[in-house]
């Protein structure tokens, strides 16, 4: 009875479910979205125009309605070395960051969540401060060390920045999904014979395959859109999607049609990646969020 009036104090709370009220949040939330969309549209819209049509068109820039869109621009960039070059180099060093940082993270997160250390909390807030801290308060001591090895404009050096400042993501998240599991599959399989590495790699691993694929997108993102290193560090031979795009501003001033194509290219990986892993994501997210 008490969880009832619990409810009903709750509807009470945002009023009687009526044509009107539903109406008017569902507009309300259109809204929000349409909000949230028009900086993809505009970018969608900037690059079917022509240079021209750029400073020419006021408006929404409605496609068909106020220009002729046209796949020029789309055309240029997708024919020109520098682009294809920067695609490849981006996923190189974005997907190559990812791998290293799960293979270095998910085994110290269950170390985190399994073992007890001097103080395992305090190690973990460690790892959660090197996100904390400010990526440009190390620039410049990378670039020295990176510079003395003579890793500059090196795919490596890239992979190696990025691991090391999204390997916290790793720690931190996929312990929690360890953390999480029933502990009591694992002791199974130690008195059966296994080993602390057997049933983490054969019990543990694949129960945490969600989160773990959650967080290989969540860091490949990071990873992807990565700016400061890139433009420091790639100058010419290791130059990412992101520094590209950076190329569209001239001594001409921007060119908006070329930013807007390099940024909705840049979209693609990620976009694709997401859908691909939709349902591990939302697996991973809903972990450990009902119990009993």
């Amino acid at each position: 009875m008490a969880k009832g009036e619990k409810s009903r104090d709750h509807r009470d709370v945002w009023g009687p479910a009526t044509p009107w009220s539903v109406a008017l949040w569902s507009l309300l939330a259109v809204l929000i979205a349409l909000v949230f969309f028009f900086p993809l549209f505009w970018a969608i819209s900037t690059a079917l125009r022509n240079p021209a049509d750029t400073f020419t068109v006021t408006g929404l820039g409605i496609p068909f309605l106020q220009f002729q869109p046209t796949l020029d621009n789309f055309i240029t960039e997708l024919s020109t070395p520098e682009g294809g070059k920067a695609m490849w180099t981006s996923l190189i060093v974005s997907t190559s960051s990812t791998l290293l940082a799960l293979v270095l993270g998910v085994p110290a997160a269950y170390a985190l969540a399994r073992f007890k250390f001097w103080s395992n909390s305090d190690i973990t807030i460690w790892f959660l401060s090197q996100r904390v801290l400010p990526p440009v308060a190390t620039l410049l001591p990378f670039y020295l060390t990176f510079r003395a090895f003579g890793m500059l404009d090196t795919p490596e050096a890239l992979i190696l920045i990025n691991t090391t400042f999204i390997l916290p993501f790793v720690v931190v998240i996929v312990r929690q999904a360890f953390i999480d599991l029933p502990v009591e599959l694992e002791e199974a399989a130690l008195v059966d014979g296994a080993s602390h590495f057997s049933a983490f790699l054969l019990v543990a691993l694949p129960l945490a395959t969600p989160v773990i694929a959650a967080t290989a997108l969540i860091i490949f993102s990071f990873a992807w859109n990565e700016f400061l290193f890139a433009i420091s560090l790639g100058v010419t031979e290791t130059k990412t999607l992101p520094a590209h795009m950076a190329g569209a501003v001239d001594t001409r001033g921007v060119q908006f049609w070329f930013m807007a194509t390099r940024a909705l290219i840049a979209m693609v990986p990620p976009v694709v990646l997401a859908l691909i892993a939709q349902r591990y994501i939302v697996q991973g997210l809903t972990l450990g969020a009902v119990k009993g």
